[in-house]
């Protein structure tokens, strides 16, 4: 059971990261495959938001590291959740940017007091690359659209770091570990509930197809969410 359990883990770990590079090879092959929006500000001369230094920023190394870089990547998607509260005219929208808002400043915080508790001393050398382009000039349409195929990605590297941590034996402190699981579980869901929107919506019916048959099976106690009406 244990070496099933475990072939289940790997399996699932390279369904991640074959999704991750499929998506970088389709944007780098086509400049226009990701028209929506300013360039990434992740890079000045890259075009994919899922390049190397993406990929990079997403290496977890330590349970500090994992928290740390968690930290910033939920600020990033608080920033962007707030555009879309205030531009947005989905009102499924609007409630989904409340949603990231409100559980993700609750996690930072809790975050932040582990690294006081737990690491007084250590200070984080790591740069991180934003995944996600600029939205602050985007409205309607061109914002729901842009916003739901950077945030599939960006949730994607919250998984992808979250399953790092628990499946390297990094964890050092027993509540990270539950904490950890409920990122992964809840943004897998949450990327289920956006591919639907984007393929209700908009026809991108490909977004990230296929991440969360190939996760099946690996994260525990997360169900998609039902299909929201299409609205144009």
């Amino acid at each position: 059971m244990v070496l099933k359990k475990i072939g289940l883990v790997a399996v699932a770990g390279i369904g991640l990261i074959a999704s991750a590079s499929l998506v970088s090879a389709q944007m780098n092959r086509s400049p226009n495959s990701w028209p929506l929006g300013q360039p990434g500000r992740m890079a000045p001369a890259g075009r994919g938001m899922m390049g190397r230094g993406m990929m990079q920023s997403m290496q977890v190394n330590s349970e500090f590291d994992y928290l740390s870089q968690m930290i910033s990547h939920h600020e990033e998607a608080i920033a962007t959740a707030r555009i879309l509260l205030q531009r947005s005219d989905r009102p499924e929208m609007k409630q989904f940017a409340r949603d990231i808002i409100r559980v993700q400043s609750a996690e930072i915080q809790q975050m932040q007091t582990w690294l006081k508790q737990w690491y007084p001393d250590q200070r984080n050398t790591r740069t991180y690359t934003p995944m996600m382009r600029e939205l602050g000039q985007l409205r309607g349409n061109d914002l729901d659209r842009a916003f739901l195929q950077d945030m599939i990605m960006h949730h994607m590297g919250a998984v992808m770091m979250s399953h790092q941590l628990l499946n390297r034996g990094l964890v050092q402190h027993d509540p990270v570990r539950p904490f950890a699981q409920k990122i992964a579980d809840t943004q897998r869901a949450e990327i289920q509930q956006m591919r639907i929107w984007a393929s209700n919506w908009f026809g991108d019916s490909g977004m990230m197809g296929g991440m969360g048959r190939r996760q099946g099976g690996m994260n525990r106690g997360s169900t998609p969410s039902s299909s929201a009406p299409c609205r144009r």
